[in-house]
């Protein structure tokens, strides 16, 4: 099965369906109630739909097929508002800081990116910044082992900037093209998780300062609600640059993925659809729009 069929399969329960027979108000409140329950969210469904309405109008359109494009191109308008979707990796060793909430799938996420950027032929360093979890640096390995990268590893309850200091170390000596580092995800004491991501990009400044940098929030697609509070939180804490969802599959929150752009302008950089080495791809604003729209 191809990605994009992972993809419809994976969105199943979030589709918008368009089986109406006319274009009339009945069907924009319909359009409405399926983005909500979608998880597009109250005001960001609002807005698209009150831009439907509109354009219907001016477009005097008069065909549900109609309706259905200028739908695709409003969510894709959305989607699209950020156009930083590529990985910024102009300058070596560029530095990909992955944060998020234990079990958002960061651990995960930074093994299928490192096996994607090793695939493409980057020099990859993988660097165990989460030292205070039980398991994380272990599991860690595994996945660099799986996607044949190099990994620097702290002990257990090491500060972690002192371990991304030996990281981004060997990144400059020995020449490597991308870093990714990971970090703790413990948001329930967020001034300390502040201090501790605060701490790690002094680091990266201080020993890497014209280094490209990215820092990336995973967040767990099927936790709606709860991934817009992390992404709140994070913003906070530390400047994201973009966000990778994970576990979209089979998940009834697909549209979770629009309101998340709309209401913070951050650009969806990946997005993983299984637990596969390769379950993870460059996030497509088409194709994630022709999956959610039937």
């Amino acid at each position: 099965m191809g990605f994009f069929d992972k993809l419809k399969h994976g969105l199943e329960k979030s589709k918008i369906n368009f089986g109406f027979k006319k274009v009339d108000e009945e069907l924009l409140d319909n359009l409405e109630e399926e983005l909500i329950m979608a998880d597009v969210g109250m005001e960001t469904s609002e807005e698209i739909i009150n831009n439907l309405r509109n354009n219907i109008k001016k477009n005097k359109i008069t065909e549900p097929e109609e309706v259905k494009e200028e739908l695709k191109r409003e969510l894709k308008t959305i989607l699209d508002s950020n156009p930083n979707v590529e990985l910024d990796l102009q300058n070596k060793p560029a530095v990909i800081l992955m944060v998020g909430v234990n079990g958002a799938g960061k651990t995960t996420s930074i093994g299928k990116i490192a096996n994607k950027l090793k695939s493409e032929g980057k020099k990859v360093l993988i660097v165990a910044g989460d030292t205070f979890r039980a398991g994380a640096v272990e599991q860690l390995d595994e996945w660099a082992k799986r996607s044949n990268c190099e990994i620097v590893k702290g002990n257990e309850n090491q500060d972690p900037a002192s371990v991304i200091f030996e990281g981004v170390k060997k990144a400059k000596d020995e020449n490597y093209d991308v870093v990714i580092c990971d970090t703790a995800g413990r948001l329930q004491n967020k001034k300390y998780l502040m201090d501790e991501l605060e701490k790690m990009k002094k680091v990266i400044d201080r020993e890497l300062p014209n280094s490209s940098k990215e820092t990336i929030l995973v967040l767990d697609g099927s936790t709606g609600q709860n991934a817009v509070s992390q992404v709140k939180s994070f913003k906070e804490c530390t400047g994201i640059t973009g966000l990778i969802i994970t576990k979209l599959d089979g998940t009834s929150k697909g549209g979770i993925v629009i309101r998340l752009v709309k209401e913070n302008n951050l650009p969806i950089k990946f997005i993983g659809i299984g637990e596969k080495i390769d379950d993870m791809e460059k996030f497509n604003s088409t194709d994630f729009v022709n999956a959610i729209i039937e």
